[in-house]
């Protein structure tokens, strides 16, 4: 498995995570659970889906983009990517 693949699934994972998540808190909502229990649990959602974007931005960036293999230029790819994933968290 290439590392496109595994990001991808990894991806895909999350996002089924996430689906859950909501499910949960719609039925928090139906049960009419404490205000707070819900707002922890949309936090939650909120980061996993930052967390998701990351990742899709990382994949852009290094197969759609088609930078150069340049191991300078990789590097400032690597920390413009840390850089955007620690301004999503």
């Amino acid at each position: 498995m290439d590392e496109e693949e595994k990001l991808q699934k990894d991806i895909l994972l999350r996002l089924r995570k996430i689906e859950g998540q909501v499910k949960g808190i719609q039925k928090m909502v139906d049960k009419n659970v404490c205000c707070d229990d819900v707002l922890v649990q949309i936090a939650a959602i909120r980061a996993a889906i930052n967390k998701v974007g990351g990742l899709v931005i990382e994949n852009y960036v290094n197969n759609c983009l088609g930078l150069d293999e340049d191991p300078e230029e990789q590097e400032k790819v690597k920390n413009l990517i840390k850089t955007v994933n620690k301004f999503l968290k």
